[in-house]
């Protein structure tokens, strides 16, 4: 299946808006009642086969908005929220999800499993 492309603007707090070409990949929301705090979250793929990744939280009339760029290239990625750029090795990427995803220590996942992750909590 093609993807349609189409040129999105995500607001964030930082007040850099990031603009790229791409298509909603996944989205998902939840409520937290202990902070009463809704979080809704949303994965973008690109035409450069980038990902974004946009987050927004709001509880009463507080409301954030934060997005992130992520892109690989060989052995490392690159993560660029529109102001701070960070690029790590694609491994040390991997051990900060796996600790995220709760997985014990040296089960490092593979792209694909992380993949497998996203979509099956999305």
């Amino acid at each position: 299946m093609q993807k349609t492309f189409e040129n999105i603007s995500l607001t964030q707090d930082n007040g850099q808006d990031l603009t790229f070409r791409g298509s909603l990949y996944s989205e998902c929301s939840w409520f937290d009642e202990e902070e009463k705090q809704l979080t809704r979250q949303k994965l973008y793929v690109t035409d450069n086969k980038e990902q974004i990744y946009y987050i927004v939280r709001s509880s009463g009339e507080q409301k954030t908005h934060h997005a992130y760029r992520f892109s690989v290239s060989g052995e490392t990625c690159t993560i660029n929220n529109g102001k701070s750029t960070v690029t790590l090795p694609f491994d040390m990427l991997m051990h900060v999800v796996r600790g995220m995803c709760g997985l014990k220590a040296g089960e490092t996942p593979s792209l694909e499993e992380v993949e497998e992750l996203n979509i099956s909590n999305a």
